[in-house]
């Protein structure tokens, strides 16, 4: 092959790195908002009761907090590219079991898959357009990917409850499937990355430990908010011998899935706290959303899904300007400011809920919750790429993904305590309404605790630490 060939085959594959990434890390990020949309729908066609849609949710989140770190290893070994596309064809096969489920088990089983598939699919994703593209170049492609998943991100909701009215619940699965193709045809089109690939270990003992320890946790709490408490303590207690061995077992291993020096750093431990707690009240808060406007105000799936657009759009549109605002003034006051902002916003909902229409009880609540996550992310990516080192800036922020969804794990889990083991659509209106406003005031007091903990252990700026040996 001439150079001039290879050049064009070099362009015609960077071409298709975009499109490819876009779309394929699109389906875990859709998933996540899609489906809350369509829990009402989900248990009332399965017959099922508040356990097993939070299981739904928790599945594939509890998979997606355990692997995605694992999956950013496997990439390194296998080839980035190699793994994107073996994800989507995970993601496409555990949608379609999805789409077919004939119980809430089955269903909840194919979540887990999906959550494996997805793990693999995130971080391959990303990686990929880091090997396309170098320089500043780089940057306005990964600029350009995080705008289209905000994008995406944000028109799921609407699209998913269109889809359950108009068809039903099961066409917000079968969708990912030519999603996934056009995206599968477009990876293959992508070269695999020239150069030397990072033989890393396998911290296996780590990864099956966290998986252990995280469901016993979930499942120890979602059975406890049911009203069996003797087996929910029981199985809470189990998850802490697994969280002690966790922490053992990555101070022993030559190549730890969570490097512990790095907690080393009061901002990095901070940064991580800020994120379970702040992704800990804001995936409580929009479980419940479309439950209190579909039971209780009579919302339509589309209707509840477009309630959302507000927060979705301010958070895709204004996080860009948000990294630029934090350079200007520091990212420590932005991460007192945004939290305690985001606070303030469900403390509106609460209180709103029942003063009228949808452009008085929820809009301004959303709004201003969509404003303070918009002051928070970027300046909390900064935050933890400034308290790493540089070689372990891919790591850091694999652990702060990994944080946020193990905050949206545990506060989704302990949703039942706030309804007392009763089925949601059995709830009168009036009580739904009262386990609604609890649930914001709560989602309040964490997002209080994300402000507080940035106040105290955040530096408005900080140069990179000394590598993690």
């Amino acid at each position: 092959m001439s150079v001039t060939d290879q050049e064009q085959t070099a362009v015609r594959d960077t071409r298709w790195v975009l499109p490819a990434t876009i779309l394929g890390s699109s389906l875990g990020f859709i998933d996540g908002s899609v489906v809350n949309v369509a829990l009402p729908a989900i248990q009332d066609d399965l017959d099922a009761g508040l356990a097993t849609t939070q299981w739904v949710v928790n599945g594939y989140m509890l998979m997606l907090a355990s692997l995605i770190l694992l999956g950013g290893t496997v990439g390194d070994r296998f080839g980035q590219r190699k793994i994107f596309l073996g994800g989507l064809v995970g993601f496409a096969f555990a949608s379609v079991a999805c789409a077919v489920a004939p119980t809430p088990i089955t269903l909840i089983g194919a979540r887990v898959i999906q959550g494996i598939a997805g793990a693999f699919l995130i971080p391959a994703s990303l990686a990929l357009i880091g090997s396309a593209y170098t320089g500043e170049d780089r940057g306005k492609a990964i600029g350009t990917w995080a705008a289209a998943g905000a994008i995406t991100t944000a028109l799921g909701p609407p699209l998913g409850g269109w889809l359950v009215d108009v068809v039903n619940w099961r066409a917000i699965f079968y969708i990912n499937v030519p999603i996934a193709a056009v995206a599968l045809v477009m990876g293959y089109r992508i070269a695999s990355a020239p150069g030397h690939r990072t033989y890393r270990e396998f911290d296996f003992a780590g990864t099956l430990t966290m998986v252990a320890g995280l469901g016993l946790l979930s499942y120890g709490l979602i059975t406890a908010g049911e009203g069996n408490t003797v087996l929910g303590v029981i199985a809470i207690l189990a998850a802490i011998p697994f969280a002690i061995a966790f922490v053992v077992i990555e101070q022993r291993a030559s190549e730890p899935l969570i490097p512990l020096g790095l907690f080393s750093s009061s901002q990095f431990s901070g940064a991580n706290l800020l994120t379970i707690t702040l992704y800990a009240s804001l995936s409580g808060s929009l479980f419940i959303l479309p439950f209190i406007l579909i039971y209780a105000q009579g919302y339509s799936a589309a209707a509840a899904g477009a309630a959302l657009l507000p927060f979705s759009i301010l958070l895709g549109l204004g996080s860009r300007f948000a990294g630029s605002l934090a350079k200007s003034i520091g990212t420590r006051v932005m991460l007192i400011a945004g939290p305690a902002t985001t606070g303030a916003g469900y403390l509106v909902l609460a209180s709103l809920v029942n003063s009228g229409g949808y452009w008085i009880a929820f809009f301004p609540g959303l709004f201003i919750v969509g404003l303070g996550m918009t002051i928070t992310v970027a300046p909390l990516t900064t935050a933890v790429f400034d308290a790493a080192p540089s070689d372990a800036s891919g790591t850091a922020s694999g652990i702060n993904n990994a944080a946020s969804r193990v905050g949206g794990l545990i506060a989704v889990a302990a949703l039942g305590f706030a309804f007392g083991g009763s089925d949601l659509s059995a709830l009168p209106p009036e009580a739904l309404t009262q386990s609604y406003v609890w649930i914001m005031i709560a989602a309040a007091a964490l997002a209080f605790i994300s402000a507080a903990t940035a106040a105290s252990t955040m530096t408005s700026t900080s140069g990179k630490p000394e590598e993690v040996s």
